[in-house]
């Protein structure tokens, strides 16, 4: 076909028919599964780019483009005299149809979302790509057929060549040295406002910095739950507990946790240690956002009431003095322990 790129003929017949929109459509729906599913794509500002513009406008325009195939500009005057149906035309005009684009497609996702969780899928990352990429694009196809069936002066297109030739005679062809200083200013402007959304992408701001750490008990159904903590021993018996760190410091942290069985009392607001037992102590190395639990089985050896049972933590080796107010983080249970 003369005047056709030769690339175009490798595609589908109805692909090389779609209007320039809807192929933009769909260009962004693949270009968002691959930057989503691909391993080394996946971990690029590409994925939070293509994500934000497909979740936020991409299906809410297919909705659009299916709804009002016909082109909604205001008809010529001379037109309105000669044909008085031309003032009826039902389409809506491209500022409309790009808000209602972005109005829709907020609406569109969280439905999605909500349907997902009444499913054996649920809300997760890769049934909400596949929903959102097949609601599209059945939508496009909807508004590629609606828009074939219309006479060719009637459909909606993207006036994009009108477009850049506007701005190309704007910008390399002003009418004055006013216009071709604003039109400076304005792509500076454009810039530098891309440079800064690009920096704040690729480089997001560095959170808190922190560990959690906290005792887990295993339920009926083999979940670990933060509840049903033993407190009554024998000493010599056995009684497990779960010990958990999520490291969030955002560098790799080497932890060290002490495990002691103390006989405390009350003086005044001070709690004092009169007899202390180291039971065990862990030493994991955790990378940024990961999570560790270790199963520690507690078997006492001093007896007595209100007992305390605590877990300290530190970050990297601990001091020579180990007690509460030397650790990073403390957990404790109060426990009584008999013969």
């Amino acid at each position: 076909m003369a005047g056709t790129p030769a690339w175009k003929l490798l595609l589908p017949r109805q692909l090389r028919r779609l209007p320039a929109d809807l192929a933009a459509v769909v260009g962004v729906v693949a270009l968002t599964n691959l930057a989503v599913l691909l391993p080394v794509v996946s971990d690029t500002p590409v994925r939070i780019v293509a994500g934000l513009v497909f979740v936020l406008f991409v299906p809410g325009y297919a909705f659009i483009a299916a709804l009002f195939p016909e082109d909604g500009s205001d008809p010529d005057d001379d037109e309105a005299v000669t044909n008085p149906q031309a003032e009826g035309i039902d389409g809506i005009d491209g500022i409309e149809r790009v808000a209602l684009s972005f109005g829709l497609s907020i609406a569109l996702v969280p439905l999605v979302g909500l349907v997902l969780n009444f499913t054996p899928w649920g809300i997760r990352l890769l049934p909400i790509l596949v929903s959102l990429s097949g609601l599209t694009l059945v939508l496009t196809g909807v508004a590629a057929v609606r828009r074939w069936a219309l006479p060719a002066d009637e459909r909606f297109r993207v006036p994009y060549r009108a477009w850049l030739s506007a701005g190309r005679e704007e910008l390399f062809s002003p009418a004055s040295r006013t216009d071709a200083a604003l039109n400076v200013l304005l792509v500076v402007s454009i810039l530098l406002a891309a440079g800064s959304v690009a920096y704040a992408v690729t480089v997001p701001k560095e959170g808190e910095r922190f560990s959690e750490f906290y005792l887990l008990t295993e339920g009926e159904d083999g979940d670990l739950v933060a509840d049903g903590y033993p407190t009554e021993f024998q000493r010599g018996e056995s009684r497990s507990l779960i010990v958990g760190i999520g490291n969030q410091e955002h560098e790799r942290t080497e932890y060290t946790v002490v495990t002691e069985l103390q006989r405390v009392e009350r003086v005044g607001n001070e709690t004092r240690v009169q007899e202390r037992s180291e039971l065990r102590r862990f030493q994991p190395t955790l990378e940024h956002n990961e999570t560790w639990h270790r199963q520690h089985e507690v078997t006492p050896g001093m007896t007595g009431e209100r007992l305390r049972l605590q877990y300290l933590l530190y970050r990297g080796s601990p001091p020579e003095t180990v007690n509460q107010s030397t650790a990073y983080r403390e957990v404790h249970l109060w426990v009584n322990v008999t013969e």
